[in-house]
Parts: C-alpha cells; sequence; structure tokens
C-alpha cells in the first residue's frame, strides 16, 4: 500500500512539472512579427482592430507598407494608431522592422509584387482573396514560394464560419449525407459603390481585380467547392456574367453565374454585387440528405430518416481557428500545416484555375473550358 501511494505521488509531482513547463513555454512564446502590406482593402480594419491591442500574445504588427499618405493618416487616425507604423515601401518596411510574415492589403494585381519582395527574404504572405489576378500570376507566385521556402496563404472571410466546418465534417468526413452530387453557393452583396473611394477604384478595374463580381466573390464558392471535393478539379468551366449597372460599374461584370462540372458533381457558384441584401450562405446535397449553412453559425439539415428538416447552429469552436491572424501565426510557427485546407496554396492554385477558365468562359458567351 505504501509504494502504491509513492508512485501515486511521484506520478501527481511528474503531472505538475509538465503543466507548469507547458504553461511557462506558453507565457514566454513571443508574438509573431507581423507588417501589413496595402491599405487600400477595406478588409484591413480586420487586422488594425488586432494592432490596438497591446500585449497581443499572438501577433504584433510591427510596420504597415502604404505610399498613399493621405489613407494611411484616415487609417491611422481612425484606429489610433502612430504614424510611426507606417512606411511609403514595402521593402523599406521590411528591412526596418524585419517581420516574420506579412498580410496583403493592396490591389490583387499587386500580390505577385509583394511575393516578389518578401520570398527572397524568407517573409511568409498570407493575401486577401484571391489569390492572384490570373493563373499566370498564381505560378510566378507558386514558383517563389517554393524556391524559398516560405508560406503563400489565401485568406477568405467564409474560412472562419463554423457552420462551413460543421458541413465539412458531416459531408466529407462523416458522409453523413452521402456522395456530394451538388454544391450551391451563393455570395454577394449589393455592390461596392458607396465604400472607401480607393478600394473601389482597382476593384471595379478588370487590370487590378482581375475581373468584377465573377472574381470578388466568385472566388468564395470556388474555394469551398475545392475544399470539400477534397481538392478534385471540375472537368469544365463555364460561365456567364452580366453588367446589370454600366453606369455604376462601366468596366467591369457586377453579377457572373459559374457551373463547374465533375463527374458525378455539379457546383453552381453565383456572385453578385446585385443581391438585396449582403449572403454568405451554402447549399451541399448528397445522395441521401443536405446541409445548408445560412451564414458564419446558423444551419439547416436534413438527413435520410428524418421526416423533416432541422435547424441547428454551428459554435465558433467548429472552425479549428476563429481568426485568420491566429492562423497565421501557428502556420509561422509550425503549430498546423497548411496542405489542403481553404488557405492552402494547393487548393487556392485549383480556385485560380477556376477563376481564369470562368473569365475565359464568360468572354466567349458561356463556352464551358476544359481543365487539363
Amino acid at each position: 500500500m505504501k509504494t502504491v501511494r509513492i508512485r501515486y505521488c511521484l506520478f501527481l509531482c511528474l503531472l505538475a512539472q509538465t503543466v507548469s513547463m507547458n504553461t511557462s513555454a506558453q507565457s514566454t512564446k513571443k508574438p509573431v512579427r507581423v507588417g501589413v502590406v496595402g491599405l487600400v482593402h477595406s478588409h484591413v480594419n480586420w487586422i488594425l482592430n488586432r494592432a490596438k491591442q497591446t500585449g497581443d500574445p499572438t501577433i504584433e504588427v510591427v510596420g504597415i507598407a502604404e505610399p498613399n499618405r493621405e489613407v494611411a493618416e484616415r487609417y491611422m487616425k481612425q484606429h489610433g494608431l502612430p504614424m510611426s507604423l507606417v512606411y511609403p515601401t514595402v521593402e523599406e518596411m521590411l528591412d526596418k522592422t524585419r517581420p516574420d510574415a506579412v498580410t496583403a492589403f493592396n490591389e490583387i494585381s499587386n500580390h505577385l509584387n509583394v511575393v516578389k519582395v518578401c520570398a527572397p527574404r524568407g517573409v511568409h504572405v498570407m493575401v486577401e482573396k484571391p489569390l492572384a489576378v490570373s493563373i499566370d500570376q498564381a505560378r510566378q507566385m507558386e514558383a517563389l514560394a517554393k524556391k524559398h521556402n516560405i508560406h503563400l496563404l489565401t485568406n477568405y472571410e467564409t474560412t472562419w464560419y463554423g457552420s462551413n466546418h460543421k458541413a465539412h465534417r458531416m459531408a466529407v468526413q462523416e458522409g453523413a449525407i452521402g456522395p456530394i452530387r451538388r454544391i450551391v453557393v451563393h455570395d454577394g452583396h449589393d455592390g461596392p459603390a458607396q465604400m472607401n473611394k480607393e478600394f473601389v477604384a482597382w476593384l471595379t478595374d478588370p487590370v487590378t481585380n482581375g475581373a468584377g463580381a465573377l472574381f470578388d466573390f466568385g472566388c468564395y464558392g470556388a474555394n469551398l467547392a475545392t475544399w470539400l471535393l477534397k481538392g478534385e478539379k471540375p472537368r469544365t468551366v463555364s460561365a456567364f456574367t452580366l453588367q446589370i449597372k454600366p453606369d455604376v460599374y462601366p468596366k467591369v461584370d457586377d453579377d457572373a453565374t459559374i457551373i463547374l462540372e465533375y463527374p458525378k458533381t455539379q457546383v453552381v457558384i453565383q456572385a453578385s454585387w446585385n443581391w438585396p441584401f449582403s449572403r454568405k450562405d451554402m447549399e451541399v446535397y448528397g445522395e441521401t440528405g443536405y446541409v445548408f449553412t445560412l451564414d458564419g453559425t446558423r444551419m439547416r439539415i436534413r438527413l435520410k430518416g428524418d421526416k423533416a428538416e432541422q435547424t441547428t447552429e454551428a459554435a465558433k469552436t467548429d472552425a479549428p481557428v476563429t481568426d485568420p491572424f491566429d492562423y497565421l501565426a501557428q502556420v509561422v510557427r509550425g503549430e498546423t500545416k497548411s496542405v489542403d485546407d481553404l488557405s492552402s496554396l494547393k487548393v487556392n492554385m485549383i480556385v485560380m484555375e477556376i477563376l481564369d477558365a470562368a473569365r475565359r468562359s464568360a468572354q466567349s458567351g458561356g463556352k464551358p473550358i476544359a481543365l487539363k
């Protein structure tokens, strides 16, 4: 009996020591140093809100590269941040602040330039969706990332929706609705015309954004579908675009439908700047049931044997990480792998193939484009 008590005491001592060591390691872990490239994307408020948090254990915003001083002064004033954070060029910001990673909130067409500057310095990059304006630019970015062994991630708002991860778990990991046969994704709002002028200027230009709603919101559905279908490429891509408000958006489409054909599955992506309300929702149909995501939490589900549809809510914990910058920190620290998830380069290269083919299809009047 005495021997058992001694062993138990030793076990408790070892357990306490392990917990103490883990707690100590967590408390001494330094925040990942992050630079911000560009302030012309409205999503930049996301990270600037984090920059205001002193003592953030996860990330520290050490510098911001923005050549437009008027824009920089407006954002720094809005968020209560010092202008000393701002540098006129990416190169100067990198050289003087030495970040571990950068987040790009500039024009999509300039994502390639960010990688050209950061990759040789060993600085990891997370860009706002989509990855690039063309498959050619995306391939150059991919080559640079692989050559210099950096992480190249793409951030989507919908990546952090607990509902999407719960739908993925049910449909893909658990097979609760049977083989997926159809996915329908709706994304968009009533248009960007009333947003910040510097954002609207490049968002409505086919050179700097790649297209209009076709790229701006079509990328969400391409990303989710590729993830749900385990990285499978569609056999063909067809797309149809409209210019409902040519007086407001004279250079680009403002409404798009993309159809992806797989051997036994069809994906319909509806992207628009003309929805009466903002929406980011998805319908996933299987052979024996379906799961709908209505927003970040609310869901509708009907499985085989159910007499009626059920409503449910996903929790924030259904997503493995609820914030892109926490995720970026984990990737940089090697605490998680980005191989085939929503942010990964592998998935987003397929997204770019889809978007590139969709643009060509729309230009041809909807002719199906085969992917190699």
